[in-house]
């Protein structure tokens, strides 16, 4: 394969572009709607996929180019073979010229270690969930500019860009409107659990705690709210209100998912990966003055520095199994993130990785994430299958790309909503220690999904 690229003229934001190619087959946008000079630089379109690869339970289905097969295996395994079939190159400094892009659930994670699964599964989508695509659209945040790639595999380069370009300039001299956010009502938000079932599971972590067998848990609740409204209705209103990062939108088979991610799982560019966790969270004021103290009491507290120098020292521990010696070393430690609703407490910790590390590799030394399983992880996640009465599915997952030249990006899937079957399941959660007030830890967790809850309500 070769790699052909080239830029396109055109005016329109990534969301107007977004638009033009919403009805595609399997489109997947991965949309940085902040931080466009530290963490959101690129924004990425793909759609028309030639493989859909999905897994659960070790059945994996692999639809390519019409055929389908179903087979029994190990499907991280299986998912490895098909990226080195398409290897390839990079030497430009374009993130994604082709490659996979979908998700893996929280299950993969315990899966890799071999966790029973003791939470109710109501409801059902594949473990892994990954298309594979010939071509993509890159918008340069940074740059303002817009690029069309493709990998000649089953399809002829221009074909492609001739494809996009009309979709682009057909609407070239138009003014688009985004759709509304004003839709349908929807039905009562509900909880998995009460207020008091959710405060009674965190002074059993704390039991847990006392006890030795672990230091910190993430410890979650489940929302559900039958809905009247379309998932691209849903993401236009969240994206109106709430832009992260690492946002994403997913078109898949009988389901969509819907994200608002602030935070990184790993990115890999270039044989360097790094993590950025997040731990310590506080809403923000109704005014500039509220908004100044919250963000000081936040950078001063002991408590969520303390959980985040834990997930520091386990992220290194996981990177260090796959990066060459005396190269993993944290970045920033302590670095303050403003976000719409919240601030956060960010560290970023990066290695250099060995010789023959893929990127399957990367996700069985390292997922699901630290910051939201707890320290020690397999424990912490022994706990959390424990307490909370589902199955976390997607939620505390990765959605993102995977390049066939090794690079990839993926976040952690929390202030996400999928929707099936006329119904919006979301999750939020927090990190519980010893010094956690129970009452607060409820509250940091309503005040994670307040923007959730303003679309879905």
């Amino acid at each position: 394969m070769k790699p052909v690229y080239k830029e396109i003229e055109t005016n329109l934001t990534p969301f107007e572009i977004f638009l033009r190619f919403r009805n595609e087959e399997g489109i997947i946008f991965l949309d940085s709607g902040m931080d466009e000079k530290k963490l959101g630089r690129y924004s990425i379109i793909v759609f028309n996929p030639f493989i859909t690869f999905k897994g659960k339970d070790n059945e994996i289905l692999i639809r390519r180019n019409g055929n389908t097969e179903k087979r029994s295996a190990d499907y991280l395994e299986t998912f490895r073979d098909l990226l080195k079939e398409y290897a390839y190159n990079n030497e430009t400094n374009l993130p994604f010229l082709g490659g996979a892009a979908g998700y893996f659930a929280y299950n993969v994670g315990r899966a890799i270690e071999n966790i029973p699964k003791t939470g109710m599964e109501d409801v059902s989508i594949p473990d892994i969930y990954f298309n594979f695509y010939e071509g993509s659209i890159i918008i340069d945040n940074v740059e303002k500019k817009v690029y069309v790639t493709h990998l000649n595999i089953n399809t002829y380069s221009h074909t492609y860009f001739s494809y996009v370009e009309k979709k682009l300039s057909d609407y070239q001299n138009t003014v688009v409107k985004e759709p509304s956010s004003k839709t349908s009502k929807t039905g009562k938000i509900v909880s998995n659990v009460t207020k008091e079932e959710y405060i009674a599971a965190i002074n059993k972590v704390k039991k847990y705690i006392l006890q030795g067998d672990t230091y910190e848990v993430n410890l979650s609740q489940r929302f559900e709210v039958p809905i009247h409204k379309s998932a691209f209705s849903i993401y236009s209103a969240l994206r109106e209100i709430n832009r992260a990062p690492f946002a994403a939108f997913l078109t898949l088979d009988g389901f969509s998912v819907i994200s608002s991610s602030p935070e990184r799982f790993i990115k890999i560019k270039n044989r360097k990966i790094e993590t950025r966790p997040i731990k310590g969270t506080i809403r923000r004021g109704k005014d500039r003055k509220e908004d100044e103290l919250n963000r000081q009491i936040l950078l001063q507290s002991e408590k969520d520095k303390a959980e985040l120098l834990m997930i520091v020292d386990l992220e290194r521990s996981d990177l260090s199994k796959i990066c060459k010696k005396g190269t993993v070393k944290v970045d920033e430690l302590f670095n303050l993130e403003k976000h719409p609703t919240v601030f956060h407490l960010v560290s970023n910790i990066s290695g250099e990785l060995k010789k023959k590390v893929d990127i399957v590799d990367c996700i069985k030394a390292m997922f699901p994430g630290g910051s939201i399983t707890g320290a020690p992880k397999i424990r912490s996640m022994e706990i959390i299958d424990e307490l909370e009465p589902h199955t976390r599915n997607i939620y505390t997952g990765s959605i993102g790309y995977i390049g066939y030249d090794g690079n990839a990006d993926l976040n952690i899937v929390i202030r996400t909503i999928l929707v099936k079957d006329n119904r919006a399941f979301f999750s939020v959660g927090g990190a519980i220690t010893w010094d956690s007030i129970a009452e607060d830890e409820y509250t940091e967790t309503l005040d994670k999904g307040r923007a959730l809850m303003k679309v879905l309500s």
